[in-house]
């Protein structure tokens, strides 16, 4: 499978037709426990909890998208933070992005700062931050890239190489990329994190959470923690999954290309202020998007020359085919206020500090027609 196209990795990888009836869809394996021949005697499968085919299939089919060895799914993207989290001990730090979901900052200052992990917030682009804040103590680099909402671009390959030699482990998260548009593991990553509820799943109606790596002693680590905490999905939630990532490349594409015009559209708009988008040529760190990403994306964040709440309440009250909701990478177009939204358990000044205003607007752009899109934002511009 490794020297398959992409295209045909989404439909085939991982997924043979049932052995039982030559089903070319993976069953839904609805059951809790299985029936052993003997004490220890069994095919593979003890627990649902610990293994379950449909799970495994699309362990296999993650893995092989991100061209891992080892794919691992859990109940949510947050689930698979907490495993990946769990590797740290009292004292570790980690460094990263300063522009990252809410959920993720949450998680690491309200929960994991408890127990004595310390997390350093900071701009990847300002190598001389990176290193002055790297010491002894860091065990982990978490990257966002596109990082939510700001889209700012994070080298992976540089940062994963300033770590190397160290015993230091990287784990990128790749939800607003997709395997589709970028491979961390290529770049030298340890770990690929995804929100499969997003691109993955696709179609708004998942919670599911997704780890791939290649290194079979981590792959251990994570497998047992994956196990011992038991926040794994069930089986229609992995069926829903490995359905949704059938349509993965022409879903993303669609969606990729909508946002480019969208973009293009709102900054020429006199409404707006600034718009975030790593496909503009000015945008920074354009070049490491075309070097490391195969399209720069279906999201788009932008602010408003009226930098209020207000302004920013109009707008997002009046589309018609933009739906007012959290979450993003679906077939639907989305628009959301990160500040109020997903991104309201981050301090305010620290929201301001990297530009994440009151009249942020984030789009998730879906596969509708874009003439459509885009007159659904002028007309709520107006």
């Amino acid at each position: 499978m490794s020297d398959m196209k992409f295209e045909t990795k989404v439909i085939h990888a991982g997924i043979d037709p049932d052995p039982s009836t030559g089903a070319i869809m993976t069953p839904i394996y609805q059951t809790s426990t299985y029936v052993q021949d003997g004490p220890g005697k069994h095919k593979g499968y003890e627990y649902g909890r610990t293994q379950n085919p449909t799970r495994t299939a699309l362990e296999n089919n993650l893995a092989q998208l991100e061209n891992g060895r080892h794919g691992l799914a859990f109940g949510s993207g947050l689930a698979a933070m907490d495993a990946v989290l769990k590797l740290l001990d009292p004292g570790d730090e980690i460094i990263s992005t300063n522009d990252l979901y809410g959920g993720s900052y949450r998680q690491m200052v309200q929960i994991y700062a408890r127990y004595g992990v310390v997390a350093h917030f900071i701009d990847f682009s300002d190598k001389q931050q990176f290193k002055d804040t790297l010491n002894e103590r860091t065990k982990l680099i978490w990257i966002e890239t596109p990082t939510n909402p700001m889209l700012q671009i994070v080298d992976i390959r540089d940062v994963c190489k300033a770590v190397a030699k160290k015993d230091i482990l990287t784990c990128v998260d790749n939800t607003f990329a997709s395997p589709y548009l970028q491979n961390p593991l290529d770049l030298g990553a340890d770990i690929v994190l995804h929100s499969a509820t997003k691109y993955l799943a696709g179609h708004s109606d998942v919670i599911l959470g997704a780890l791939v790596c290649n290194d079979e002693k981590l792959a251990e680590k994570l497998r047992f923690l994956q196990n011992a905490i038991g926040a794994v999905p069930g089986p229609q939630d992995c069926f829903l999954t490995l359905r949704g990532i059938k349509t993965l490349h022409l879903r993303v594409q669609r969606a990729s290309d909508n946002a480019t015009e969208i973009a293009a559209f709102l900054k020429k708009s006199r409404k707006v202020d600034k718009v975030y988008y790593p496909g503009f040529i000015d945008f920074p760190n354009h070049e490491v998007a075309k070097k490391q990403m195969r399209h720069y994306g279906a999201m788009v964040s932008f602010t408003l020359k009226n930098d209020s709440k207000r302004a920013a309440n109009r707008v997002l009250n009046r589309t018609k085919i933009f739906s007012l909701a959290e979450s993003l990478g679906g077939v639907e177009s989305l628009i959301g206020h990160p500040a109020s939204m997903t991104h309201g358990s981050i301090p305010k000044k620290e929201r301001l500090a990297i530009g994440l205003t009151d009249s942020l607007i984030r789009l998730s752009i879906g596969v509708e027609h874009v003439d459509d899109l885009i007159g659904d934002l002028r007309e709520s511009l107006k």
